[in-house]
């Protein structure tokens, strides 16, 4: 018996650091999470530039609890937007 369902990765992309750590405290303080998901730096394809950067929210969902449709509000609120991996 196999079982369609697999863990689903939630990324949200957002424009800085700032933004970034403000968005993981309201993301913590919305679903409850014990800690906030930690900002991670990722450079944009092809920029030398340390300006030219996006941060990322990364938020684990094994059992497919958290509302894709929230969180890409949420990252939108911050000027970012969602992606699932």
């Amino acid at each position: 018996m196999s079982s369609d369902t697999r863990p689903v990765r939630h990324i949200l992309v957002l424009p800085d650091r700032d933004t970034a750590e403000e968005a993981a405290g309201e993301l913590a303080d919305r679903l409850g999470l014990p800690e906030e998901p930690r900002p991670i730096r990722e450079a944009l394809a092809g920029e030398d530039d340390a300006e030219d950067a996006q941060w990322l929210l990364v938020l684990d969902d094994p059992g497919g609890a958290y509302d894709p449709a929230g969180l890409d509000a949420l990252a939108a609120e911050y000027e970012g937007w969602l992606e699932r991996d």
